[in-house]
């Protein structure tokens, strides 16, 4: 089993757009809305496991500031903006879906940022740090940009998802790292890393594509009505990607060495659109589904982008030094 999930995990290429494919399609033939129900437990099995897996204690060894700094300027300067303005130039009065798309870049890096960061031969350590950092402040800011951009459009009750991004995001957090002291002490931090977290991350990935199919599910019928809302949400994403890639990519060639430089596009690039699917699904999920399928889209490029910009990078930054 645990050989399966790891096949899974590192083929998300091909097992997202088939679980969005098959949510699809039993959406169509079947009455899923009970599938409401399990957002919660899909929420849990895809959150805590990866916050298991989260090193916290890299933030505090000190070192790769320039970058962490420009990552986060970009981050929480930037592309937050970029969202909205690519959201109200394509979907117009559609405002929800406008939400989804700045919820998709709102809360920068995932587990991945690390692994791609890794297969590029960039900057791990401060991959590691953006990972934690982009988590924790993409958390706290992702209501405050709502109610800033969003509010004077959508109805929108700031605590409310304060209270789901505590549930989801720090709640995990604390459970997540008191499990991960705990297996240090009893197994050590060697077999942690190659034994245990492997496995978290497979779990995680359940949890994910769980999500992908009930979102897709959910709101399949209202797709066939109107086939042109797949290409018209993935026009702006591409875009928000493409541009984001290469600004990116240009301060990262200007201004950093090679590792550095990758893990600023990796860092900033890479957005968690698991916690992002998880915060849409259970804030707006039962009356607006299409936000959901926006993160959920969101997948599909963010992993095929990332897995492409890997067999770029030499070509960009030079080869590796040895």
């Amino acid at each position: 089993m645990w050989k399966l999930l790891g096949y899974i995990t590192k083929n998300l290429i091909i097992f997202i757009p088939a679980s969005l494919l098959a949510g699809f399609i039993a959406g169509l033939y079947l009455d899923l809305s009970f599938l409401k129900n399990f957002v919660l437990f899909f929420t849990f099995v895809m959150i805590y496991p990866m916050m298991i897996n989260l090193r916290f204690k890299k933030v505090f060894e000190g070192g790769d500031t320039k970058v962490l700094l420009v990552a986060q300027g970009l981050n929480f300067l930037v592309i937050p903006f970029l969202a909205y303005w690519l959201g109200t130039l394509f979907f117009g009065e559609n405002y929800y879906l406008t939400l989804g798309l700045l919820m998709a870049g709102l809360v920068p890096t995932s587990g991945m940022t690390i692994s791609w960061t890794g297969f590029a031969r960039g900057n791990i350590e401060a991959a590691v740090k953006m990972t934690v950092i982009g988590l924790i402040l993409g958390s706290l800011a992702t209501p405050l940009y709502v109610q800033m951009l969003m509010s004077a459009h959508l109805k929108v009750d700031v605590l409310y998802i304060f209270r789901q991004i505590l549930f989801v995001v720090f709640l995990p957090m604390v459970a997540g790292y008191f499990t991960q002291r705990y297996l240090i002490k009893k197994y050590g931090q060697q077999r942690l890393n190659k034994e245990f977290a492997p496995r978290f991350s497979g779990i995680s990935t359940l949890g994910v594509l769980g999500i992908v199919f009930i979102a897709m599910a959910l709101k399949s019928r209202e797709i066939v009505n109107q086939v042109s809302l797949i290409f018209y949400i993935f026009v702006p994403l591409v875009i928000l990607y493409f541009l984001n890639f290469a600004l990116a990519t240009l301060i990262g060639k200007l201004f950093f060495k090679r590792g550095d430089a990758i893990a600023l596009v990796y860092g900033t690039v890479m957005r968690n659109l698991s916690i992002c699917l998880a915060i849409a699904m259970l804030t707006f999920g039962k009356a607006h589904p299409e936000v959901a399928l926006v993160i959920a889209l969101a997948f599909i490029i963010q992993v095929q982008a990332a897995a492409w910009y890997v067999r770029l990078s030499n070509t960009i930054f030079g080869p590796p030094e040895s």
